[in-house]
């Protein structure tokens, strides 16, 4: 009987879970706002610069980094959406809606802790990806060691990706 009783209140403790679903959901959707504020800001100055006609030294680096540090956010939301619904597919129930629908991406089916840390892995990566180009728009480069630097960056972050998506074609 306490046995009984113990090993149904475990299993149900699993509902703690919400939590981190409901909160994650509700992280990824502030995050799409405020980036998509970031891109409307962006948009605004940029519409203002070109109808004044003046052009502020280091516009175009400007624009682009915060374009980019919006597509930042939008990937780091995405992290948060797979991590929301991964993690309620694992312990609470699989998506009814998504799986009987017709235009259901698989995209978010998710059917073990590997399957879920391989793909918020992945896009983590690319939000470090993005990072790095939105943080070298505002380096400057002084010495020909450090142009070597940026460089071996780049070439290892090509090869990181190549290896990546050699990964995800074999699984």
């Amino acid at each position: 009987m306490i046995e009984r009783l113990f090993e149904g209140a475990i299993w149900r403790s699993r509902f703690v879970i919400i939590l981190a679903v409901v909160f994650g959901l509700i992280g990824a959707i502030i995050l799409f706002i405020v980036a998509s504020i970031d891109i409307w800001d962006a948009a605004v100055k940029s519409f203002n610069t070109i109808f004044s006609g003046e052009h502020p030294e280091h516009f175009h680096e400007d624009i682009v980094a915060a374009i980019i540090g919006a597509v930042d956010l939008y990937l780091i939301a995405v992290v948060l959406f797979i991590f929301s619904f991964g993690i309620y597919e694992l312990f609470i129930s699989e998506i009814d809606e998504a799986a009987e629908s017709e235009n259901s991406n698989k995209l978010l089916a998710i059917h073990s802790l590997d399957q879920l840390k391989d793909k918020i892995a992945k896009v983590i990566v690319m939000v470090l990806v993005v990072n790095f180009f939105q943080r070298v728009l505002h380096t400057n480069f002084a010495t020909p060691l450090e142009m070597l630097y940026f460089a071996l960056s780049i070439t290892a972050l090509a090869v990181g990706l190549y290896f990546l998506s050699k990964v995800g074609h074999h699984e």
